[in-house]
């Protein structure tokens, strides 16, 4: 299933589901559950298919012999689980009207839940079916039909993608609840590139739903690892989230254990000094936990306890701290974390302070990033990730963090939420690998992105090419229509509206402009050909930068094309067009415009993707033209302990360092673009906070004249 495919069935699954809510009167936090119960059951289903035939050939051979086994047992050494008849999707689809659709869903979940580990237990939704069917009894069936349309063959990869779909969704639906279990996919996958969990044990004692979990596995896929390399270890507070976290691993086959506690209280894998990694999105500012709850427990206490000085209650000034210390406490003597606090963290004082201070002194504090704001449900302040590599004080970055200031790189997914995209994670990671030395990895993302552009390439003659035709067929079609035509009787109000327009004489005339184009010399090799050297890369992006303005020339000389012509057919739709005349149609006159239109918008699309691939490795390329790490004002900082812990005294955030890039007139078009976007965001956001001023004000007037 290409990505595209999954784009295009998840929406019509969200849709689906999202419309019966709308029918039902339900809200996202009525229908969550179930519906990914129902994603899991449909997972289930394909996959026990794959191994059904096996499973069945085993039993048949060792029943009545001394080896038989339950059908059972050779399910959950083959699949995993068990899935009984009545568990089937057809089996469900098929059920009489007069039957109870939440019973036999119920019914299913234990049957499923029957043979498994008794960690898997009571995981699946079950009673919460009765309270959809007691709303309309008609929402189940319909969609149980609406994930029906998930093909046989979808694989357990496009299932996490669908479960992962969802999840962001109802988070996004329930606002400041949905962020307690959800944290933003861009913002996890971009934790995992700077990680690596390669291989090991991962903890997460904050998991939520499990998000950190399976972006590790879908790095470990992208990247041809086993997922069977790493096990992964969760503790989450709320109840029905340790169920979704859990039917998280199943669908997307990590092995692993979530556990519901409080990791203030309850240390249940003995993390102290066990996890090759840490990942966590934490509640932030926590001031309920109680001194005597932590003061004990080696976990908390080994860098200081965040407790105010003469505060004689028992009371934690703020849980940041302690989540700081679990993470850094958490890791073996190779271990890297990575997580998420607010911004406050970075410069706290206090106590908060002279932890900061030993963490920072350890050595393991390997870089800091600050975030744009809006990138969560929950806050819509910035915040900033925090990177610990214990392996970093056995290197000559022992003494020296790497702070990134990423608050300008995003994307502006809808008023109040932004994200990272592939690239923009992508592209950050690669000044972290810079930092570590990683020039290879570097040169390997630029090719990549070169293959990129090369694919895109491919793309731009094929539409160019349709988008002249159908120029050529909508002129042609048009003038032999008007030659036909031209003595037939028309209201005289139409041959005056011809006349003053100078239709027929522009008509003649038309022909389709040609750009004034600068021949290009050939490219000695295609760019999906560029070796992995600096010097060949830089000449690549050269020849797709001159590509691109080319391939702009052309599209502006098309666009006006287009223009024209449109008009033309526009004034001959109006005034030439003779009423019942079949040759209008026979002629390909019908909608010249949309096709003109489509036409057009396919081709400029093409020009853009060569365009974005080249914006992003001009992007690198001039912060890093050698291919090795470098300052750069405004994003980036190599900082020694001469700056960070004496000019700053062990401040963490990353705007004392980088300092602030100049504006210029040289921003690519993407950059313009963007600027342009959060302009107007914040222009609407400032006309809204007017609006309401407004209001206020004139209501407070209206108030004192009454």
């Amino acid at each position: 299933m290409t990505n595209e495919q999954l784009k295009e069935l998840e929406d019509k699954l969200w849709d689906s589901a999202n419309a019966l809510r709308a029918y039902g009167g339900l809200k996202a936090s009525d229908y969550a559950v179930p519906v990914l119960g129902l994603i899991f059951l449909k997972f289930a289903e394909n996959k026990y298919s794959q191994f059904e035939s096996d499973i069945l050939k085993e039993y048949q051979e060792s029943k009545g012999t001394r080896m038989e086994q339950p059908i059972q047992k050779i399910a959950l050494s083959k699949c995993g689980f068990y899935l009984p008849d009545n568990a089937r999707f057809n089996y469900l689809l098929d059920l009489p009207g007069k039957d109870s659709m939440a019973k036999a869903l119920r019914e299913a979940m234990e049957g499923i839940e029957q043979h498994q580990d008794a960690k898997f237990q009571d995981v699946l939704p079950k009673e919460a079916y009765f309270d959809i069917e007691k709303k309309k009894k008609d929402i189940l069936p319909q969609l149980l039909k609406a994930f029906s349309d998930i093909p046989q063959d979808a694989s357990g990869d496009v299932f996490g993608k669908i479960y992962e779909y969802f999840l962001g969704k109802f988070a996004l639906s329930e606002g400041q609840k949905g962020g307690e279990f959800f944290t933003p996919t861009s913002v996890v996958r971009f934790i995992v590139e700077v990680i690596e969990p390669y291989k090991g044990k991962i903890f997460d004692p904050a998991c939520g739903s499990g998000g950190m979990f399976v972006q590790s596995a879908h790095f470990l896929q992208h990247e041809n690892h086993d997922l069977n390399d790493i096990y992964v270890c969760g503790q989450e507070f709320m109840g029905e989230t340790v169920r979704l976290a859990k039917m998280n691993l199943m669908v997307n086959n990590l092995r692993g254990e979530i556990t519901e506690t409080n990791s203030y209280e309850d240390d249940p894998y003995d993390s102290y000094g066990k996890f090759d990694f840490v990942m966590a999105n934490p509640p932030f500012n926590v001031k309920s936990v109680k001194e005597s709850t932590v003061k004990e427990d080696k976990r908390f206490y080994n860098y200081g306890l965040p407790k105010s000085k003469g505060k004689k209650e028992d009371k934690i000034s703020d849980a940041n701290y302690l989540w700081i210390s679990l993470f850094a406490t958490s890791l073996n003597a190779t271990g890297r974390a990575g997580f998420v606090m607010p911004n406050s963290a970075s410069d706290a004082r206090n106590a908060e302070y002279e932890i900061r201070k030993k963490i920072v002194d350890s050595g393991i504090v390997d870089c800091m990033v600050s975030m744009p704001s809006n990138m969560f449900f929950t806050v819509t302040l910035p915040a900033t990730l925090w990177f610990f590599d214990k392996q970093k004080v056995q290197t000559d970055r022992k003494d020296k963090i790497l702070f990134l200031d990423a608050r300008n790189v995003f994307k502006q997914i809808d008023r109040a939420h932004r994200e990272w995209t592939e690239e923009h994670q992508q592209n950050l990671a690669a000044i972290v690998r810079l930092y570590r030395g990683e020039t290879e990895r570097f040169l390997e993302l630029i090719q990549e992105y070169l293959l990129n552009a090369d694919k895109a390439i491919q793309d731009v003659g094929p539409t160019k090419e349709n988008l002249e035709k159908a120029l050529s067929k909508a002129a042609s079609g048009l003038k032999t229509y008007a030659e036909e035509t031209r003595d037939e009787k028309r209201t005289p109000a139409k041959q005056k509206a011809l006349a003053e327009a100078d239709f027929y004489n522009k008509l003649a005339q038309w022909e389709r402009s040609q750009a004034e184009l600068v021949k290009q010399k050939e490219l000695q090799q295609p760019l999906a050909a560029t070796a992995l050297e600096n010097d060949a890369q830089i000449a690549a992006a050269d020849y797709l930068k001159t590509l691109t303005e080319q391939y702009k020339n052309e599209l502006e000389a098309l666009k006006k094309d287009v223009d024209a012509l449109s008009e033309l057919w526009k004034l001959a739709d109006k005034h030439a067009k003779l009423k019942n005349d079949k040759a209008w149609a026979t002629n390909d006159l019908n909608r010249v415009d949309k096709v003109l239109e489509a036409d057009l918008k396919t081709s400029s699309e093409a020009i853009d993707q060569t365009t974005y691939w080249y914006d992003n490795i001009h992007r690198l390329q001039k912060r890093f033209p050698e291919a090795t790490y470098q300052d750069v004002i405004g994003l980036c900082k190599k900082v020694d302990r001469s700056e960070y812990a004496h000019e700053h005294d062990y401040s963490m955030n990353a705007g004392r360092y980088v300092g602030v890039e100049l504006e210029t007139d040289t921003l690519s078009e993407i950059d313009f673009r963007t600027k342009i976007e959060q302009t107007t965001v914040k222009l609407e956001e400032l006309n809204s906070a007017t609006s309401k001023l407004e209001e206020s004000i004139l209501q407070n007037l209206n108030d004192i004249l009454q």
